[in-house]
């Protein structure tokens, strides 16, 4: 997250830009959106999601489609995940690797039927994510690919309230019944809309996908009839504390072009018996074996651990060994929590580490992944 440079262009605004304000909301700049980091406290609205239901502005994020009969042939060769077996009304979560394995974006891809393929992508790659796409579907006379980000809303509702809240907007539709990773259409408030059983929480909960005029509107309706719910607005910061709790990658922190599935631990997206753009380096890395992984630490002493923190393997001297991706307080698991890449004997449960936190190093221990993992029903 960064803070708005005046010198810069002005951040863009999202459908809900005017209820934020409104509402009293912290707005920052972030890559490149005027977005709410929180409305009144970080800590109070983390834990409304954990315990009732919480509203989430990520109308930032990118949605493409893929239409045609070869649109399913078409997003099988980009993606790393099998998205041959969905079904009508499926969705699965998938990176989108380089020819060297190196990762362009994690990604949901939805299935509206054989001929339509819907993609939504992270909000800071619109434009690569644009540009790989069509780099690839070029030439092609049996698929059309198009950029969808401006005329959809998408608001997260996430909480295990989240499906009681939702069906007092959708009475006709069986909100209980759609399973994870798929999604129905339906009005809510006489609304259209596409209700995946999606999030970045580590909730139950759903996005809906809104037509960007009409997303103020339901964004109403959801505050007003979960009143009786504990419903809040949830920010940016709530958000991010969450989906670590749920050790949920961030791109540009946990992932990014330098690093691979396997390390990232999202191995088990990758499917080697599909050709896609960076299979061949992929099957490489696996056979040779990994060098570093990604690992998940809480810290032993007075300290949090940050974004871009050395991680050494000694109190004093020693070698730093890594670094930091991403770190914060963890409400939930009452202890300061992060993640970070180490070589591979050091991302062992209960191995050892130490994080400089602005000179000072204080100790951590690698622990089972993830810190939380919401109750079963």
């Amino acid at each position: 997250m960064s803070t708005t440079n005046p010198s810069a262009a002005q951040p863009r605004r999202t459908p809900l830009y005017d209820r934020h304000v409104a509402l009293g909301a912290r707005v920052i700049d972030f890559g490149g959106w005027a977005m709410p980091v929180q409305y009144e406290s970080i800590l109070e609205e983390h834990k409304t999601v954990r315990t009732a239901v919480g509203l989430f502005d990520v109308c930032h994020m990118g949605e493409v489609e893929f239409v045609g009969p070869g649109a399913l042939a078409a997003v099988e060769r980009l993606v790393s995940n099998d998205v041959r077996k969905l079904v009508d009304g499926q969705a699965r979560y998938t990176v989108v690797c380089y020819e060297d394995g190196g990762i362009v974006d994690d990604c949901i891809v939805y299935r509206d039927h054989a001929e339509r393929i819907v993609i939504v992508i992270n909000a800071a790659n619109i434009d690569k994510d644009v540009a790989w796409f069509q780099k690839h579907v070029e030439g092609r006379s049996d698929v059309v690919f198009r950029n969808l980000s401006d005329d959809y809303g998408l608001i997260a509702v996430q909480g295990p309230l989240a499906v009681s809240l939702l069906q007092r907007l959708a009475p006709e539709a069986e909100l209980s019944q759609v399973k994870s990773f798929h999604f129905c259409k339906t009005d809510m408030s006489g609304i259209p809309v596409w209700a995946a059983r999606t999030g970045y929480t580590g909730e139950d909960g759903f996005e809906v996908f809104v037509p960007a005029a009409q997303t103020a509107r339901l964004w109403d309706a959801m505050l007003t009839v979960g009143k009786d719910l504990g419903v809040k607005p949830c920010g940016l910061g709530a958000r991010d504390t969450l989906r670590l709790e749920a050790c949920l990658s961030l791109y540009g922190n946990d992932i990014d072009a330098t690093t691979h599935p396997f390390e990232a631990n999202l191995g088990w997206v990758v499917k080697l018996d599909h050709d896609f753009i960076g299979r061949s380096a992929l099957e490489a890395i696996k056979a040779k074996g990994l060098a570093r992984k990604l690992c998940a630490f809480t810290m032993e002493g007075r300290g949090t651990a940050r974004h871009g923190y050395g991680i050494f393997d000694a109190e004093t001297g020693g070698n730093q060994v890594g670094i930091v991706t991403s770190g914060s307080v963890g409400p939930t698991v009452g202890k300061n929590i992060g993640l970070g890449y180490v070589p591979l004997q050091l991302a062992e449960v209960g191995a050892r580490l130490f994080i400089d936190c602005r000179g000072k190093r204080v100790a951590a221990q690698v622990v089972k992944s993830p810190f939380y993992r919401r109750p079963a029903i």
